[in-house]
């Protein structure tokens, strides 16, 4: 995974913790995180899309592709959005977080009980 200006915004150990309890090989953790890594990514762009005026889209855009890592496309969001993208941000991130685990959790029960 790659530093991205949003990385700071999010938090996985709840994710962590689980895909730790119910994957033991290093190489499907390996594909579950490079799953979750691009859905996250794709769901935060849509956030940022969906609140960013549309006349500043190729803007961002051309500052994301550029730098992605740059913490400055967060002062950039935030003059165009509001103080508000961050917490949008982070509930964007909460809501796949809790998908997730909730997925995980679910397969996990399914397993024990066919067992």
């Amino acid at each position: 995974m790659s530093k991205i200006f949003y990385d700071h915004l999010i938090s996985l150990s709840k994710i962590e913790k689980e895909i730790n309890k119910v994957v033991e090989s290093k190489e499907e953790k390996l594909e579950l995180w490079q799953i979750i890594d691009e859905i996250i990514h794709h769901r935060v762009l849509g956030c940022i899309f969906q609140h960013l005026p549309q006349e500043h889209h190729y803007d961002f855009l051309e500052k994301f592709h550029r730098t992605p890592h740059d913490e400055s496309l967060m002062h950039f969001l935030k003059e165009k959005i509001g103080e508000v993208i961050e917490e949008l941000i982070k509930k964007e991130v909460d809501e796949f977080s809790n998908e997730i685990l909730q997925d995980i959790k679910g397969r996990n029960h399914s397993i024990r009980s066919e067992l």
